[in-house]
């Protein structure tokens, strides 16, 4: 999988608002500076972290962006995944994606499922339910 432009800025914003929120909005212009991201293409990413529950942002002066969470909390692969849609290395392992007909004979599959997180240091943190 390549990661697309969206999503690798959409991880330089996240490390740069966790670089330098303490404790205050970050305005877009300062993030899209030191990211050298035009502002507009900033806007649009900011406005799916913000949508999502990543982000808040607050208008006016002394307004910006500052992440809901503490840097800790968050992983590269729920930023990626909110960016791309899938990690999947292939169409099979598509969250949602219909049943391959091949699946009960299929000598890849299980190495396919194995590399999309097997000791990756993106992989999903366990949920207090066991989930990934």
């Amino acid at each position: 999988m390549i990661v697309s432009t969206k999503g690798r800025y959409a991880l330089r914003v996240m490390i740069d608002l966790a670089e330098h929120q303490a404790e205050r909005y970050v305005p877009l212009k300062e993030v899209a500076e030191r990211q050298e991201i035009s502002e507009k293409y900033l806007e649009n990413i900011l406005k799916v972290l913000v949508q999502n529950g990543f982000l808040e942002g607050l208008r006016g002066k002394g307004g910006g962006y500052r992440l809901t969470r503490t840097p800790d909390q968050y992983t590269v692969a729920e930023i990626l995944l909110l960016t791309e849609g899938s990690l999947a290395p292939v169409s099979c392992l598509v969250p949602g994606a219909p049943a391959c007909e091949r699946m009960p004979n299929c000598r890849t599959y299980t190495m396919w499922k194995g590399l999309l997180w097997k000791d990756h240091p993106c992989r999903p943190r366990r949920t207090r339910s066991g989930g990934e």
